[in-house]
């Protein structure tokens, strides 16, 4: 029977015929050559990583070219011997048929052959040869740069496949389509990885959005998607690239040490790594199968992994230049995506759609109209107050493709009551702020208090995600932030989110005109950016839920008024010998203790320290020291020591209790730590109250 008549075989084309997909650019070309138009290549260079695709594509070209009545010659880089003679014997006397098609597939396992195979082997082929080598690895730029290959050579990066020939795909497969979505997620197109999880799904009966290849199937696909690593060094290097947004060598380095150079450099060629101006990043199916498998694994790896690129990133944030704040929280919150609904609210590949910028006085009859179709003549009125007084306060987003102004938003900055009569989500926010926790003297409060998008209005979207990014930013950089609002339409559309990320609903709606508002509250000093950001890590480690912040009852931060801080400053000086009674002092809760890591006593004596950097701070100094940290008995002691008239030593006793308080206020506030330094030996009982 020959190979036409064949029932198996007819049923295998009509199975492959069926399920191809795309690939339109591609096979218009190879047409092209086989009908032999002018300017069409002869030769195609194909090249992708493992599971794109290469294979059933050339599959397909075999078919095209057979039905062409061309004489087809297949070469597989496995099985034939990478040599010379190796690679001319399994091509056998047929190559040299006029009008033949070779097809190499896995060329990268013979890829020593190919300055053999451009200048000695394709320049004997006939007059009117096809042919289309594909591989991993893309070809040397030599032979692209040859002008004697000009005209003669296609080079093509197969990608993933297009998402509506993915969905295309899942259909024919059998697929429910409401996990299409999910498939296109985890796959990226990919054509092995979107056979396998079509599978899976069908076998399954899945038909949960959610649903996810289990380990096996991540263990089966995982190595033919990446291959084989050089070393565990090279593995972990890929999986850092698959958890991060991008990868540069800056990373590596920070996680790698001195490796970082040579591992950047590996990851740089490999074929399922991408590069783009901020670093390399991994195709979308090897990033999601690399962490699955790793996640799996070693948990225990993966959270330490995390918690190191958390802390980098965050560290990144935090000095970051106004230029660069939004791609460097877009990196920190990027580690988060797979907890919550963090992917559903933020479109890390749509951003670039957008071009976030200053407000300028030019943008505000564009601003008002946005305010006005989206919230109403209301709305605008208000946008119009906020304008006038705090322009500095507000964005715009503008189309990269069209320059037109899209959207704006405002993070409003409130120190003091302003504007409570004229917007109800300042009032209500004020208000809330009075009720639970009232601004102290260089504290502020801010609100997110406009989100206006009109062609999406407070849906996730590009000015969406940017809008979210700033304020993230604001959280972890802003001096004296107290509590943040954020403000949305009261729909419910955000709730579930924001709980997730421990921002809480307020009692109150305010409404302006007919639209009324919920306001989400954070107390950023009882759970500031950094345990905000920890607790956010074991939530989505342990895929439980984020905790309220802790209340002061539950052991969470307190916060002080002045004269409550300076009377605990003096009540701990007054019982640093009383380790029991030193325990109760609020202190022991405040931001000041808790974030430097320190315990109360070294705290306190780092501040008296820190007074001897200051004008006449050496006699504060010694007047401190003696009384509290060398334990004279009573203070007519520890003038005595000093060598001091008593009126002399009170003197400079009080003014170091001012000057140690007003240190410790400002490093309260601003959240930053106190230099290290001992004052005294701490032994020696307290004299009689200061």
């Amino acid at each position: 029977m020959s190979r036409g008549e064949g029932v198996i075989d007819d049923s295998l084309a009509a199975g492959r015929d069926r399920a191809f997909v795309g690939r339109h650019a591609e096979l218009s070309l190879f047409r092209a050559a086989l009908a032999g138009h002018a300017g069409a290549c002869p030769i195609h260079y194909l090249h992708g990583p493992g599971g794109i695709g290469k294979s059933t594509l050339l599959r397909r070209l075999a078919r095209e070219a057979r039905l062409a009545g061309r004489t087809v010659v297949d070469v597989d880089g496995r099985t034939a011997a990478p040599t010379p003679e190796g690679f001319a014997e399994a091509a056998g006397p047929e190559v040299q048929a006029p009008g033949v098609v070779l097809l190499v597939d896995t060329f990268e396992k013979c890829q020593g052959l190919e300055g053999w195979l451009w200048e000695r082997f394709l320049p004997q082929l006939p007059a009117g040869a096809i042919v289309v080598v594909a591989g991993r690895a893309a070809p040397d730029p030599r032979w692209a740069a040859d002008p004697g290959w000009d005209g003669l050579l296609q080079v093509t990066s197969l990608r993933n496949l297009a998402p509506e020939d993915a969905a295309a795909f899942l259909t024919a497969r059998g697929v429910p389509s409401q996990v299409h979505t999910t498939l296109l997620s985890f796959t990226g197109g990919n054509p092995l990885a979107l056979a396998l999880a079509a599978a899976l799904a069908v076998k399954d009966g899945a038909s949960a959005p959610s649903w996810r290849p289990d380990q096996d199937a991540v263990a089966f696909l995982l190595p033919l998607l990446i291959g084989d690593t050089p070393s565990p060094l090279h593995r972990r290097a890929l999986e850092i690239c698959a958890h991060a947004y991008v990868t540069s060598e800056s990373l590596l380095r920070a996680l790698m040490g001195d490796d970082a150079p040579e591992l950047f450099s590996w990851l740089r060629v490999q074929p399922y790594v991408e590069t783009s101006a901020a670093g390399l990043f991994p195709h979308d199916v090897v990033r999601e199968s690399l962490e699955a498998d790793l996640r799996w694994r070693d948990p225990d790896g993966f959270a330490a992994m995390h918690g190191q690129m958390r802390r980098y990133f965050l560290d990144r944030l935090s000095s970051a230049p106004e230029s660069r704040i939004l791609q460097a929280t877009g990196a920190l919150t990027y580690l988060y995506r797979s907890d919550g609904h963090m992917s559903e609210f933020n479109g890390w590949r749509e951003v670039g759609l957008v071009e976030d910028q200053p407000y300028a006085p030019a943008h505000r009859e564009r601003v008002l109209e946005l305010a006005r179709k989206a919230e109403g003549e209301q709305s605008a009125t208000v946008a119009a107050f906020w304008l006038d007084r705090r322009p500095e306060d507000f964005r715009v987003y503008r189309s990269n493709r069209t320059g037109e102004v899209l959207a704006f938003s405002a993070w409003l900055r409130i120190e003091e009551p302003e504007g409570l009569d004229v917007d109800p989500v300042v009032a209500a926010a004020w208000r809330h702020a009075r009720a639970n926790g009232p601004l102290r003297p260089g504290e502020h409060l801010a609100l997110a208090r406009f989100s206006v998008y009109p062609e999406q209005y407070q849906l996730p979207s590009a000015p969406m995600t940017f809008m979210q990014w700033r304020a993230t930013a604001e959280y972890v950089r802003a001096d004296g932030l107290t509590w943040s609002y954020a403000v949305f339409q009261d729909n419910g559309s955000w709730n579930d989110y924001l709980r997730d990320l421990n921002m809480l609903p307020a009692d109150e709606r305010p409404a302006v005109g007919d639209h009324r508002y919920a306001l989400f509250a954070h107390d950023w000093r009882a759970q500031p950016a950094d345990a905000w950001l920890t607790e956010k890590s074991n939530a989505m480690l342990s895929g439980a839920a984020m905790p309220p912040s802790p209340s002061p009852a539950d052991g969470g931060l307190v916060v002080l008024s002045r004269p409550e801080f300076d009377a605990a400053v003096r009540e701990a000086l007054r019982t640093l010998r009383k380790p029991a009674v030193l325990a109760d002092n609020p202190l022991n809760r405040s931001r000041l203790v808790i974030e430097s890591g320190r315990g109360l006593s070294e705290v306190l004596a780092a501040a008296a320290e820190g007074l001897l950097g200051e004008r006449s701070g050496e006699k504060r100094h010694r007047a401190v020291t003696a009384t509290y940290f060398r334990g004279a008995l009573t203070q007519e002691a520890a003038a005595e020591r000093l060598g001091l008239p008593f009126s002399t030593y009170r003197r400079h006793l009080t003014s170091a209790l001012e000057r140690m308080s007003d240190l410790l206020w400002h490093h309260e506030l601003r959240g930053t730590a106190l230099p290290s330094g001992p004052a005294g030996d701490g032994s020696g009982e307290p004299a009689r109250p200061a």
